[in-house]
This record gives C-alpha cells, structure tokens and sequence, in this order.
C-alpha cells in the first residue's frame, strides 16, 4: 500500500495548543486538505485519548468504516489543518458539532 502524503508535513506542525493527547482525524483533512466540517466527543479508548474524532462531513459510511482511511493525530497537530477546532476543544463528551457553513464556527447538534 501506498503512503500517504499529508498536506502539511510533520516538520511544518507548529505548538498551537497545549492540549495533551490525541484524536481520530478523517484522511480527507489530513491528506485531501479539506476542513473539518463535523466534530464529536466520545468515550475516551485509553488515557491518551481525548475522544475527540474529526470528519469532514463528506465520508460515506463505507469510508468511514475502512481503518486505512483515519489516523490518530495529536490534537495539536490537528489544530494545525483546522484552527477552528480550537475553541471548542473542551467541550464535554457527548458533545457533536456541525461548521456552519462557509464560517470558522461550529454550532452544537441537539439530539
């Protein structure tokens, strides 16, 4: 399998944030350079876990089914592709936000 190439390499990531730990990100941000455009808190699987996992709100439901197609990232390195994620980075878990479009800010998803 071919490696991906990520739109800003790893030598290019700048400390933004100090929130430690890492997050779930969709290759449509990482690689396809496209913005966050949905962000849920879930469950954290371990304590370097934040829960956080990131989409664009393109993926398919077979997409995001394929592991090959997310990778766990830092949250400040996540921050780098998407600042706008940054304001709402301590929300609580269960927390689902949606960008409102054509904007930097994201708007709570009510059950």
């Amino acid at each position: 399998m071919e490696k991906e190439q990520f739109k800003i390499p790893t030598e290019e990531i700048k400390d933004i944030i100090k929130l430690q730990g890492f997050g779930i990100v969709s290759n449509h941000i990482t690689v396809d350079g496209m913005k966050v455009g949905f962000m849920y808190r879930e469950d954290r699987f371990d304590k370097e876990d934040t829960g956080w996992r990131f989409l664009s709100g393109t993926e398919t439901e077979e997409y995001i089914d394929d592991p090959e197609t997310s990778k766990v990232f830092s949250i400040n390195a996540i921050a780098n592709y998407d600042p706008a994620i940054l304001p709402y980075i301590k929300l609580p878990v269960g927390t689902e936000l949606e960008r409102v479009e054509g904007s930097d800010e994201f708007v709570i998803l009510e059950d």
